[in-house]
Order: C-alpha cells, then structure tokens, then sequence
C-alpha cells in the first residue's frame, strides 16, 4: 500500500488526475469519516472534505514524503478546526439532525443482513449517544480520539497530523477517554439497554 501511494502521488504531481482521483478515492472515506465526527454535521463534513482534496491538489508541490495519509488527514484536522472556530462565532449547530439516521446521512457502520430492525435501531442509537458524547469534548482531545480509536492509526501518526509530540498525543488520548466514560456513565446519552448500575 505504501508503495503504492507513493507512486500515485509521484504521478499526482506530475500533473497525472486520474492517479489523484484513484488517490481521492483511496482516502475520502476516511477524511469524510474524520470531519464528520469531528462537526457532527454531514452536510459541513461533506464540504470540509471536498475542501481537504482541493487544497492538497493545489498544494502537492509542497509534499515533502512520508506518510500521504497523514498530510491529508492534517490539512483535514486544520480545516476542521477553521470551521469550529467559525461555528463558535455565530448560534452553534443542533446535533440532532446529525445524528438521526438519514437517507444521504452518513454511513458510519455497514448494517449486518442478519440483524434485527430492533438491534439495527439500538446500534444507532448508540451511535447518535457517542457521537453526541464526542462532540462535548475538546476539540484537541476529540481529534486524537476520533484519529486513535474510530480511524485505528498508531500514537505516532497522530502526533505527525496534529503537530504535536507523542506525550501530548497520549495524554490527551487519556483525558479524552476518560470523559467519554464519565459521559456516557451518566447515563444520559445511552440507551436504556447499555446502562449499568455502579454497584452491580
């Protein structure tokens, strides 16, 4: 694979389009996924996303090597950062309808052929109380969550895409975790079925 992204963007920056779009549709996925739970809004996810490849584009002279995923994923990170900066200036969005499920919403799980409508209901359930929980946290700690624990990368790609070092990256990892549990322990934003009691 990494030999692979190498070569498409070698041919990106030739002036080859096809191998963007091949190295687009290699990784819009994981940005849309990325800007999505970071704004909790599809429809800002969907342009911060289309924003992420446009500025790459113009700015793939400017890549110097290593990991191309993890230059995108930061020029992603930034863009989302502008736009909650933006957010906090003017009435704040509702959740809400981010986290009802939609037709044209975003597709965070592939649903299972053999599960139950009732099981497919809870499972968005869960999903809306999660993202719901991850939207109260930080913007700093919510990004290495999100980079850690929903995208899967290592500690030290997520130092490369939020500039920062591998203590902080872990450190905010740890208070990020710790407040989702606290969150979803209060047992507001969980379903009936996921609560339990301390003492049980």
């Amino acid at each position: 694979m990494e030999h692979e992204e190498q070569r498409l963007v070698q041919a990106s920056q030739r002036g080859d389009a096809e191998a963007y779009n091949q190295l687009v549709r290699l990784y819009e996925r994981r940005v849309f996924n990325l800007c999505y739970r970071m704004l909790g809004e599809a429809e800002a996810a969907a342009d911060v996303t289309q924003e992420t490849f446009i500025t790459a584009y113009r700015k793939l002279n400017q890549f110097r090597g290593g990991f191309f995923r993890s230059w995108l994923l930061r020029i992603a990170t930034n863009a989302c950062y502008d736009v909650l900066r933006t957010q906090k200036r003017r009435p704040s969005i509702s959740l809400e309808a981010a986290t009802q499920s939609e037709e044209g919403g975003p597709v965070l799980e592939l649903a299972d052929a053999g599960e139950l409508p009732e099981e497919t209901a809870l499972r968005h359930e869960l999903a809306a109380a999660i993202q719901q929980a991850m939207a109260k946290l930080p913007e700093d700690q919510r990004v290495v969550l999100i980079l850690s624990d929903v995208q899967g990368l290592a500690y030290e790609e997520i130092a490369v895409i939020t500039s920062t070092n591998l203590g902080t990256v872990k450190s905010r990892l740890s208070r990020a975790r710790a407040r989702m549990r606290d969150l979803l322990r209060a047992g507001e934003l969980l379903p009936a079925q996921f609560r339990h009691d301390d003492d049980s």
